[in-house]
């Protein structure tokens, strides 16, 4: 939601709406339920929680996949460790004694 105040009276360009284009996608009618709960609850309408738990999501994914492209570009130069490394590591986890536990 954009609020715009008299600013054109200042000479100022008012704040513009953003491009809003109507999707439509199938939900289970039990989260239709929690949504009109939801809506109801707080006086917004459906899309408004809509477009918060979208962003949300969308926000998470981005740093997900953005995370995992950084990792691949570091295992492509080089600075990572390879699966075969570990799964060597890991099978001799706790059968090596470490040369600062013995005195």
């Amino acid at each position: 939601m954009c609020f715009v105040h008299n600013s054109h009276k200042m000479g100022k360009r008012p704040l513009t709406q953003p491009k809003i284009q109507a999707i439509s996608f199938r939900i289970r009618s039990e989260r239709v339920d929690e949504l009109d709960r939801l809506s109801r609850a707080t006086d917004r309408p459906r899309s408004w929680h809509i477009e918060k738990a979208l962003a949300a999501y969308l926000d998470v994914q981005a740093w997900q996949v953005g995370q995992i492209e950084t990792s691949i570009r570091e295992m492509d130069s080089g600075l990572g460790v390879s699966h075969e490394e570990i799964r060597k590591e890991l099978e001799n986890w706790g059968t090596r004694i470490a040369a600062d536990d013995v005195e």
